[in-house]
């Protein structure tokens, strides 16, 4: 099944799923563009008609009517605006806040039994779904400036191995074995960690996880790892690789180490880009089998003594 004919499959579930289908949103005298409309002024506060058909994205001759069937049911009132008599703020009424607050309840309501029936980790697997959803189908929205960046939080590993192993399989058809790799770097990670030698860092955007690096101790004490890049296909293009991978070189050199190893393989070309333009430089190159396919391993190296 395409894209396309996915999409469509879930919207029809989705849309029968809460009710959207019926001429009137929760059993109320309001459609659902009505129900938005209220949903705006009440949240946001008073508003013109056309910072409302901004916010909402509506077509301005259907927010026009519906504005004036809300002023006939003396649901909002408006006033000219001091020193600008063309604009005209619109706000609820009191009746308008009444029939906004029945139209919220019967909404968390029919949320709420909606949940019910899952237990509390199909909850947490909805809604982290939904806003990944939220997140991709917005992300030519967002900008750079929401980028946060941050230590580990408790779940953050095994989200990260679920991820990566899902991109990868998605992106080049590695086979679940790459999960296991990933699982036992971090369940090394975990049990050996010195946090005087070693770290974390975890890119957030709009609330969700954007990427994540790696900085391991080896064998030799001098010498660094970096381990387990990787970006969202929703979040590439804004500079997160590149972020993520100074923020653990420079963690490197104050802790003191003499220099920096990486093995990845030829395919991520994206991430090699990221590593030649930090200033690593390809030392070794190997042919394996891994993660069902025949692959190029790849070993590079930075030098952090200075001059």
């Amino acid at each position: 099944m395409s894209a396309v004919e996915e999409f469509r499959k879930f919207n029809r579930f989705f849309t029968k799923e809460i009710g959207l289908l019926d001429k009137h949103v929760l059993a109320s005298d309001y459609t659902l563009a009505e129900a938005r409309v209220l949903y705006e002024l009440a949240k946001n506060g008073e508003q013109t008609a056309a910072e409302i058909g901004r916010s909402l994205e509506m077509d301005k001759a259907h927010l026009s009517r519906i504005l004036a069937r809300f002023a006939k049911r003396n649901l909002v009132s408006s006033r000219a605006r001091p020193g600008n008599g063309k604009q005209r703020p619109i706000s609820l009424t009191p009746a308008g806040q009444q029939a906004f607050a029945a139209l919220d309840q019967g909404s968390q309501l029919q949320i709420e039994g909606l949940l019910a029936p899952l237990d509390t980790d199909a909850r947490s697997q909805l809604i982290s779904s939904m806003r990944q959803v939220h997140a991709i189908l917005d992300s030519g929205k967002q900008h750079g400036s929401e980028l946060t960046y941050r230590d580990l939080r408790p779940g953050d590993l095994g989200w990260i191995a679920h991820r990566q192993a899902l991109l990868y399989h998605e992106e080049y058809g590695w086979d679940w074995t790459y999960e296991g790799l990933a699982c036992e770097i971090l369940g090394k990670f975990v049990a050996n960690f010195d946090p005087a030698r070693e770290a974390g860092w975890v890119a957030e955007r709009a609330g969700q996880i954007a990427g994540s690096v790696f900085l391991m101790q080896s064998e030799d004490p001098t010498i660094a790892k970096l381990r387990l890049l990787y970006v969202e296909p929703s979040a590439r293009g804004l500079g997160i690789g590149r972020e993520l991978v100074a923020t653990c070189v420079e963690r490197a050199r104050e802790l003191g180490y003499r220099q920096i190893r990486l093995w990845t393989n030829d395919v991520l070309v994206s991430a090699r880009r990221i590593y030649q333009a930090t200033g690593f430089r390809l030392v070794e190159e190997e042919k394996h089998h891994s993660f069902g396919h025949d692959l190029v391993g790849q070993t590079w190296i930075l030098d952090l003594q200075r001059e």
